[in-house]
């Protein structure tokens, strides 16, 4: 049966699974070719940049587009000690992003309270009611980090909060995709 199988084998289905799911959140390397070679258009009701402290802050109704990758925040802060941005945060109720990773996969979707990006360690991370989606698979918890070179994800629940559990939620039809690429017709 699938699911003793899935109990003694976990990271046969879910780490594969978890690891296509968010590998459209590293903004540049995952990403479709094109968007890095994008112009970053950004729109908000209001703009500060601080050149001593080397951070730009967008707020209110705040849009970004990079070719597929789009994200929408009450608030987006880039901080920039060199010519580009060494880190990222977007903040809303919640904040939301979504990208196309390849040219044949659909768009990944991402929502958390804070989204932030940080450049030196090629990593993304969600954090507070952290959600990410893509073909039917979604991964939620307090934090969730994309570990972009290493290729590695990890999603954290609130220890704090007794309630507060990770959760991952793969479709049948992703299950049995995994059986099949694998050559797996076992049945019972």
């Amino acid at each position: 049966m699938f699911l003793n199988r899935l109990a003694a084998e976990p990271s046969l289905y879910l780490a594969p699974l978890l690891g296509c799911l968010l590998a459209g959140l590293s903004m540049a390397a995952q990403a479709l070719p094109e968007d890095r070679d994008q112009p970053i258009r950004i729109t908000a009701d209001q703009a500060l940049r601080d050149e001593k402290q080397g951070f730009t802050v967008y707020s209110g109704n705040v849009n970004m587009d990079q070719g597929t990758l789009h994200i929408d925040a009450d608030r987006i802060t880039v901080y920039h000690m060199e010519e580009e941005a060494d880190r990222i945060v977007a903040e809303g109720s919640p904040a939301h992003l979504q990208q196309q990773p390849e040219p044949e996969k659909p768009l990944v979707h991402a929502e958390a309270r804070v989204i932030e990006y940080f450049k030196a360690e090629d990593r993304v991370q969600l954090r507070q009611a952290a959600k990410i989606e893509q073909e039917g698979s979604i991964v939620t918890g307090d934090t969730i980090d994309y570990f972009i070179t290493e290729q590695l994800v990890r999603a954290d629940s609130d220890q704090a909060d007794t309630g507060s559990r990770v959760e991952v939620v793969i479709p049948a039809q992703a299950i049995q995709e995994q059986d099949s690429d694998r050559g797996d017709t076992d049945s019972d």
